[in-house]
């Protein structure tokens, strides 16, 4: 699996509602500031969050956006899922978006072995993991002191 740019702004947009969570609803433009994500972009990835049910919004001068359900209940495959499609790195290994491959024998092909064990260990995190483990780990990253620059010639 690899996350697009797509993907990982609605990772990071998902992550800035949910650590405001507790407020009515969070404006677009406060998410673009703070993650650096192009607002134009980023309203596009919300209304496409929005149609999955995963986020909501309130229209108007006082609108914004607010993560549909709790955090706890928002695993990031769910997220990854709708916006990037498959978890698995091949399509022929994909439970949900399965796509005949080009080997002479999907039973018996060695590369397709591995990519089905790489797929198993990627959903199990992603199901497991919750945007509100997202927020515990953010804020614990924010306890980490920043590291001096290291330089060696």
């Amino acid at each position: 699996m690899k996350l697009s740019v797509r993907g990982e702004y609605a990772m990071r947009a998902m992550l800035v509602l949910a650590l405001n969570y507790d407020e009515s609803v969070v404006r677009i433009q406060t998410i673009s500031e703070q993650q650096k994500i192009p607002k134009r972009f980023l309203e596009q990835i919300l209304n496409d969050l929005k149609s999955a049910g995963i986020v909501q919004s309130r229209r108007g001068v006082a609108g914004g956006y607010r993560l549909a359900r709790r955090p706890e209940e928002i695993p990031l495959a769910a997220i990854v899922r709708h916006i990037e499609g498959a978890l698995a790195p091949v399509s022929c290994v994909s439970e949900r978006f399965y796509e005949k491959c080009s080997c002479p024998d999907e039973s018996r092909c060695a590369i397709r072995s591995v990519m089905k064990e790489v797929r198993e260990a990627v959903v199990k995190i992603m199901e497991r993991v919750t945007v509100a483990d997202l927020c515990e780990r953010a804020r614990g990253l924010q306890q980490v002191p920043l590291s001096p620059f290291d330089f060696s010639i």
